[in-house]
């Protein structure tokens, strides 16, 4: 609808101005700040002013006598220094819903402008323990982008970084081993900064009865190295099968031990070495990164000859546009933030365009119980685990919970409120006005209703305030779609789901959707259709399910 009301006034403006023709204006069509102003307003009386030479007032004013020519508006009004705002009539309105029933589950689908090559990083814990409520967070937030990246109209791929090297898998198998000591009646020191969880002493204990003979008649450096490889392969099966069971699936599995094996790090610091980038200082290798605005430069060869963390991102990052990708995105903890600039900089060393690299971040969930804070700590092993959170409150209610917030901003998950089956429960709030609709089908069939269609339905039928406040929502969800894409931000549609779903609820509680009069049966009952695909498909794009009956 914004794009037809742009068309429409370009057109109006070369008709009064005729001196424009060839002039490129800026149209801007917004939503009005309260909703008695009409259904938009344009400032472009404003933004042409100047050009035209005449008062912004008196411009909107011919403008807008012009505009009242055309059948689309009920009413085109100046206000202020010259703003034009726009009622459109309910007709127009209702013809926006013939493309909710063509489109059905691809209604809010698009194709994009300009087609992007995507690839969406996301979770990439480390395969040391299961996935806790932070990386859920994560989870869902990347699966949502991927959805909506899609939907926009992109290709889009998603990958899972697994970081299966370096000290946290030393640590892992030590863990592990020590625990099999323990198990096994010896008496040792478990060091602080090992893994304490419960999920340790399983993993010892089932390789205890399986290989333990032969683990105890290795070197103790070979026993621990084993220890952590089978560690790590059964944490990362746990890991897919939670990820999973949340509803979420990636297109790759990236193993970190795949850029040792292919000499991809040393290649990519060869590189940029040629390019200038890198020097030898103090027995070290370093990354100059400080020429693209980081505060200092970073080691990636350490003295002893091992590469750093920091050294394996830049070769991934490498890896990952050298697939063609025009856009990386990397979803992280927002204890990243200062890693952004640098991985930037990495980027444009490389020969990309920084923004060719994106980063969004995810806060820290605080998990709620009974109103207070459950305590959490992933090394001492007292995390809550995304398993115990799918079990306890179930998959919608957690991606729903999850997304409901800005990614960069700190969540508070109420678990009792998640658990709730009442209008409280904001995922039960949008999933029931779906379930309603289906419970109106029911009851329209067995009253004899006739399922209608577009074509068939009188508009006339639904002019009642809430009837055209829910026609032009449902209007808003394609514009929603593609803005929640454009700005990486999912959280956007829950609001939008939300605010549907108020409005459907209002508009059921207070006018009868099945009457003795059909023709309006007939047309409130498409109506509230169209509200129900919406729903399902916002819903979808959330990996959230649309069930029939609550």
């Amino acid at each position: 609808m914004k794009e037809k009301i742009r068309e429409i006034i370009g057109k109006a403006i070369i008709r009064v101005f005729p001196e424009t023709t060839g002039q490129v204006f800026e149209i801007a069509v917004d939503y009005p700040t309260r909703e008695h102003f009409g259904d938009f307003t344009t400032n472009v009386a404003l933004k042409s002013a100047g050009l035209l030479k005449r008062k912004p007032l008196r411009v909107a004013d011919e403008l807008a006598t012009a505009l009242r020519e055309n059948p689309l508006f009920v009413s085109v009004d100046v206000a202020g220094p010259g703003f034009i705002n726009f009622t459109l009539s309910p007709e127009s309105w209702f013809a926006g819903l013939k493309e909710v029933e063509l489109k059905g589950a691809l209604y809010g689908h698009s194709t994009a402008d300009n087609p992007r090559k995507i690839q969406v990083e996301f979770v990439s814990a480390n395969p040391t323990g299961p996935l806790h409520v932070g990386h859920g967070r994560g989870a869902a937030v990347g699966d949502a982008l991927a959805r909506l990246l899609r939907a926009a109209g992109h290709e889009v791929d998603t990958e899972y970084y697994v970081n299966d090297v370096g000290r946290q898998m030393r640590i892992l198998g030590h863990s592990v081993f020590l625990r099999m000591l323990e198990i096994s009646g010896q008496e040792i020191i478990f060091p602080e900064d090992h893994y304490q969880g419960a999920y340790i002493r399983e993993i010892a204990g089932s390789l205890l009865e399986e290989e333990g003979e032969m683990l105890f008649s290795l070197p103790e450096e070979a026993a621990v190295r084993r220890c952590g490889e089978i560690a790590a392969a059964r944490i990362l099966l746990s890991i897919t099968d939670d990820l999973e069971a949340f509803n979420v699936r990636f297109n790759r599995w990236f193993s970190e031990k795949a850029l040792l094996e292919e000499n991809e790090i040393e290649s990519t610091l060869a590189e940029l070495k040629e390019k200038g980038y890198i020097k030898e200082e103090d027995d070290a290798t370093w990354f100059l990164s400080s020429r693209f605005g980081d505060e200092k430069d970073r080691v990636v060869v350490r003295k002893t000859g091992e590469t750093t963390y920091f050294a394996s991102d830049i070769a991934y990052h490498r890896e990952k546009f050298s697939r063609g990708y025009d856009l990386v995105i990397d979803v992280w903890g927002a204890d990243h933030h200062g890693y952004i600039p640098r991985m930037k900089g990495v980027v444009a060393a490389l020969g990309y365009d920084p923004r060719q690299l994106e980063v969004v971040l995810i806060q820290l969930v605080n998990l709620l119980r009974k109103g207070r804070k459950v305590s959490m700590s992933t090394r001492g092993g007292t995390f809550v685990t995304l398993r115990e959170v799918l079990d306890e409150v179930g998959r919608d209610a957690a991606r729903y919970f999850f997304l409901m917030r800005r990614s960069d901003s700190p969540l508070d998950f109420d678990l009792d409120l998640a658990r709730k089956q009442s209008n409280e429960n904001p995922v039960f709030y949008v999933q029931y006005a779906h379930a309603r609709v289906c419970s109106i089908e029911k009851k329209a069939r067995e009253a004899g209703i006739r399922i209608s269609g577009y074509e068939t339905v009188d508009w006339h039928n639904v002019t009642l305030p809430e009837e055209v406040r829910l026609m032009k929502r449902i209007a808003m969800f394609p514009e929603v779609v593609k803005g929640c894409a454009e700005t990486l931000e999912p959280h956007r549609t829950i609001y939008f789901l939300h605010e549907l779903a108020g409005e459907f609820h209002h508009y059921y509680n207070h006018i009868r959707v099945i009457t003795e009069n059909i023709p309006e049966s007939e047309a409130r009952f498409f109506l509230v259709r169209c509200v129900r695909q919406v729903i399902k498909n916002g819903l979808a794009l959330m990996g959230i399910t649309a069930p029939e009956k609550m």
